[in-house]
């Protein structure tokens, strides 16, 4: 046979390069895939641990105002509630008075794999800080401008990222521990992987990887107390919300009701104070099962916050629908896991009929134990009942509880 010219060869092997060129192409701009990476086959294509899995968990806390929407507020308490061994941004203190929208509360993403695997994570939070994290993070980016406890300045979006975390499922892990009854340490009872962390004071352990942060977006959800008592629901996102419970707390006495998925609006009626709290906590454990949680998990979650879901008040807990996370809380895993989970509990605190009565009463009683009940939510409770008050005599009187409100909580932070 004779041999083909030189050119030919070339000309042969420069098509195939072209067909292949193209076709790289064409799947490069096919849609990612569900757990977040890029399609495999693509150009931009990142790797994929196929035995890694990510889960993830967290709240969203925030304060309906009149017109049924997410109020600014500051709860000026610092945070108390966690070990001393979480860091700070800047100072245990710099949290305090830091108003905002939404207080992004204990956000744990678990990460599971059967062999020893590495990986680098990235979170970032629209419009808002990180202020407390553990293990310590290689970086905690944006806010270096906020020095007078406002997110409404211009700045970037914050952010926190650790380089390294290594998933080590042979690791008898010591993890930190000091006051057993803590509720950061529920978070840790899930089979989920120990991780380690490289630090220049030397190796951190946990099962998780801890964050909290504070900002100004909108959340989907408002609710607005009706003349007739009712309690109108309206859905301000795009998709649907996928899970809603209306709960009530007075005393001893509780009550919810479940009212399921809210495609635009829903009009509610208070729950009988009749319920059970265990019964709602299996309830509310069921729901998260539901959105890809496993057991371990839920039940991890909701004994994180039962003593704080399940508080003095009213307030509507919502499933936040993932794409709705996504947008304000995206996750970035490198390299990639082959699943990956985020389910995040909204609370909107509602100011309803039944609060402003059992705080006047406790105003005029000088009752400061049932006032305390409603801890970090008595200056927004009060705020919008000096907005409703129409008698000038009432609003200051409640204003003077307001301004004593302030000053006793500064000074116990001082202290």
């Amino acid at each position: 046979m004779p041999r083909k010219p030189l050119p030919f060869i070339l000309y042969v092997l420069l098509a195939g390069c072209f067909a292949i060129s193209a076709h790289t192409s064409s799947v490069s701009e096919d849609p990612p895939l569900h757990n977040g990476h890029s399609n495999a086959f693509g150009r931009d294509a990142c790797p994929v641990y196929s035995s890694l899995t990510a889960h993830e968990w967290g709240t969203f806390t925030s304060v309906a105002g009149k017109d049924g929407g997410a109020v600014e507020w500051s709860p000026l308490t610092g945070s108390t509630d966690l070990p001393s061994f979480v860091e700070h941004f800047r100072n245990a203190g710099f949290k305090l008075g830091l108003r905002g929208t939404v207080r992004m509360e204990t956000p744990v993403l678990y990460l599971y794999d059967s062999r020893k695997e590495t990986v680098s994570v990235k979170v970032s939070f629209s419009k808002g800080i990180i202020t407390e994290w553990y293990p310590r993070a290689s970086r905690v980016e944006s806010a270096a401008n906020i020095f007078d406890g406002t997110l409404y300045q211009h700045h970037a979006d914050g952010s926190i990222a650790w380089d390294v975390v290594t998933v080590s499922p042979s690791l008898r892990a010591e993890f930190p521990r000091e006051n057993p009854d803590n509720h950061y340490y529920a978070a840790r009872l899930t089979s989920s992987t120990p991780l380690r962390v490289p630090t220049p004071a030397g190796e951190q352990q946990e099962k998780f990887l801890f964050y909290r942060g504070v900002s100004t977006f909108a959340v989907p959800v408002a609710a607005t107390v009706t003349s007739p008592g009712k309690l109108m629901l309206e859905n301000r996102g795009e998709e649907e919300i996928p899970n809603t419970i209306l709960f009530e707390r007075r005393g001893q006495r509780v009550g919810y009701r479940i009212a399921g998925a809210l495609q635009k609006d829903a009009f509610l009626d208070p729950p009988e104070l009749t319920g059970s709290m265990n019964d709602l906590g299996r309830e509310l454990e069921g729901m998260l099962v539901a959105q890809g949680l496993y057991q371990d998990e839920a039940h991890a979650m909701v004994e994180t916050w039962r003593s704080s879901w399940f508080e003095e008040g009213s307030r509507l807990l919502y499933i936040v629908p993932r794409t709705f996370v996504d947008g304000v809380l995206p996750l970035t895993i490198h390299p990639a896991p082959a699943q990956t989970v985020r389910v995040f509990v909204g609370r909107l605190e509602i100011v309803t009929p039944a609060t402003e009565k059992a705080v006047e009463r406790a105003l005029d009683d000088g009752d400061n134990a049932t006032l305390k009940t409603f801890g970090r939510f008595l200056e927004p409770i009060l705020t919008t009942m000096i907005q409703r008050e129409s008698s000038p005599g009432r609003a200051e009187r409640f204003q003077r509880a307001l301004s004593f409100y302030y000053s006793s909580e500064i000074a116990q932070n001082r202290h």
